[in-house]
């Protein structure tokens, strides 16, 4: 399938908001995926991830998660220099903000003729999180959330009762919850306590997938890439997307 990509600024509350929007060429009407970077933002490896989400029939829109906090178009590195700066970003943007975000997209969304109603969501690392922040909002039908980091934690600033964790009970859609175990930013014993969290909420829909892999195994660049990871990865997200969103 044909795609083609193009860049959109959007208003919100806090800034404009530069968007990246990746989708099948054709005319007729798609679903559509939020798909949340890294701290690095819309990095070679997220763009080419993006793509592929869209080549499987879907508009994928990127976020540049910190745009108030960073000139339009900043890419970070993979390096120190970049992982220093995206967790700063990380512990300065209030989680409330990316809400605000999340409907600018969704309003964009329903002006496009293109577009046909059918809403996911899905991250990697921080973006994963983000994406499980999306999920909240009740036109997210199905999220799959890779490695989600903060999820355990306090570190992203949160309004009392704001914490993502907190409002697990008002997802409605489907979730898609991937691990790897060897990740050491979210560890055994912190997945466990959220998946017992999960457990307690009646009604929630999850599945929960924990593989042999370090975190930021998706990502295809870098020594922790695993190509077979990344496969069952895709292949359970198109699953669900596939039978959630078309």
């Amino acid at each position: 399938m044909l795609i083609t990509s193009e860049i959109v600024d959007l208003d919100t509350p806090t800034g404009v908001m530069r968007t990246y929007v990746h989708r099948p060429k054709h005319d007729g009407k798609v679903p559509a995926v939020l798909f949340y970077s890294e701290i690095f933002q819309q990095t070679g490896p997220i763009e080419r991830a993006a793509r592929f989400l869209a080549g499987h029939g879907y508009a994928v829109l990127v976020p540049e998660v910190f745009h108030e906090l960073n000139p339009i178009g900043t890419v970070l590195g993979y390096d120190d220099a970049g992982r220093d700066k995206g967790n700063a970003d990380k512990m300065a943007k209030d989680v409330q903000a990316y809400d605000t975000d999340n409907r600018a997209m969704i309003d964009y969304l329903n002006k496009q003729a293109w577009y046909d109603g059918n809403l996911g969501a899905a991250g990697f690392c921080i973006g994963g999180h983000l994406a499980f922040r999306a999920a909240l909002q009740p036109e997210v039908k199905a999220t799959a959330c890779f490695y989600a980091t903060d999820l355990h934690t306090n570190i992203i600033p949160n309004q009392p009762g704001q914490h993502s964790m907190d409002r697990v009970g008002e997802i409605k859609g489907e979730l898609l919850m991937i691990w790897g175990k060897q990740d050491p930013h979210i560890p055994g014993d912190k997945r466990a306590e959220l998946y017992n969290r999960f457990a307690a909420v009646p009604g929630l829909h999850y599945t929960w997938h924990e593989f042999n892999g370090q975190h930021a195994f998706m990502r295809d660049e870098g020594e922790r890439y695993d190509a077979q990871l990344v496969n069952i990865g895709y292949q359970l997200t198109l699953q669900m997307f596939g039978n959630v969103l078309k």
